[in-house]
């Protein structure tokens, strides 16, 4: 088994390093454990009870509690269609491992999470690679997807809302979607770690396993609730396909850990709380953004309607990688270059740090940008 090396590995390091302008991050501005602990009537008990727990193994398949809170954000999942992983890339990659064998046939989304095309295609599937381009907003074409999916396809793999480009698909294109996957029996596998975070108050959009007998959804705390360091990530899904997960699981997880277990528990019991402040960073950070863009003559976008990124693309004739190490290395802010995502002349830019990072961090593109005219 090999699996391609991962694209923008080398871009984290920079996470660790000062002075960075940190605006290629996916996640919403992350909470500080006493932020989150302080939305407890009586933080002091919930101090002491965590205090008093024991640091064994916790429950295999995540606590009953857990799974309950997230069975309860879908409109047909129950507890025993939640399994508990280290964060959603555990979630994709079991999901993956426990369904794809060498010779089946994968279709999955392009531009997205590279996890979800290299690690198929590491267990030998077949991958075919449904373009999403920015001429169509960066949204899947019905009528493409026809012309790749055969009698042998396996998996449909597609990203709601989309990372990089922060595009949407509403309730109708993901019925057309699942219309197709269900003429082949396919499962349809949609990674949905930006679900409800979206621009416009007024959409909402289903799981794709409230539309679909073989759907099958992952996330985590990570990007909407802000709590990426408790990684703690979860598969919802039909019985069958939770069982071969569980089969599978013990060869990568035993139990994820009790702690982040009980801080996701509190996070979900207060999910409309962290949800009204994440809302609130992402729309608010959109329009220092949209109107930046607007005021730049060598960039444009297709703007983002959900999530927390957006690409960029921009009029120099530069590589995109060496465009993010000099924007970096002259001004300490931080980009992910579009070839990372196979789309050279584009930037990946994160938007949903803190007003101010966001701010200064386009100010030193702007500069950088005026530099290379």
């Amino acid at each position: 088994m090999r699996i391609a090396p991962f694209k923008v590995e080398e871009w984290m390091n920079a996470y660790e390093m000062e002075a960075v302008y940190n605006i290629a991050e996916t996640c919403v501005d992350s909470l500080t454990v006493e932020e989150l602990i302080r939305l407890s009537d009586e933080p002091e008990d919930f101090f002491r009870e965590m205090a008093q727990k024991k640091l064994t193994y916790g429950h295999i398949e995540g606590s009953p509690e857990f799974r309950s809170l997230v069975a309860s954000m879908y409109q047909t999942m129950k507890p025993d269609n939640i399994l508990a992983m280290s964060g959603a890339i555990g979630a994709n990659f079991l999901t993956l491992f426990s369904l794809v064998a060498p010779g089946d046939e994968v279709i999955t989304v392009h531009p997205t999470y590279q996890q979800i095309y290299s690690v198929p295609e590491s267990f030998g599937a077949q991958v075919k690679l449904l373009r999403l381009l920015p001429e169509n907003d960066f949204l899947s074409d019905p009528v493409e997807l026809r012309s790749l999916i055969t009698d042998k396809t396996k998996l449909i793999c597609i990203n709601n809302p989309n990372n990089p480009s922060g595009a949407l698909m509403g309730e109708g294109l993901l019925r057309e979607i699942v219309e197709i996957a269900r003429s082949v029996d396919a499962y349809l596998l949609c990674d949905e770690v930006y679900r409800n975070l979206h621009q416009d108050p007024e959409v909402v959009v289903p799981s794709i396993v409230d539309l679909y007998e073989k759907g099958i959804a992952t996330s985590s705390m990570s990007k909407v609730f802000s709590l990426a360091g408790l990684r703690l990530g979860w598969i919802a899904a039909p019985q069958d396909v939770i069982k071969s997960c569980f089969q599978h699981r013990d060869y990568t997880t035993i139990s994820c850990g009790m702690l982040d277990d009980m801080l996701a528990v509190h996070a979900l019991k207060n999910r409309d709380k962290i949800m009204e402040r994440s809302l609130k960073i992402v729309r608010d950070n959109l329009q220092i953004l949209d109107e930046w863009v607007a005021k730049e003559p060598l960039v444009s976008y297709v703007k983002p309607q959900a999530g927390t990124t957006a690409m960029l693309k921009y009029e120099l004739d530069i590589p995109s990688e060496t465009f993010c190490i000099d924007l970096f290395k002259t001004t300490g802010a931080f980009l992910t270059p579009g070839s990372c995502f196979d789309m050279e002349g584009w930037l990946r830019i994160g938007y949903a740090c803190s007003s101010e990072v966001l701010q200064v961090g386009l100010s030193k593109v702007s500069e950088f940008l005026e530099s290379r005219k």
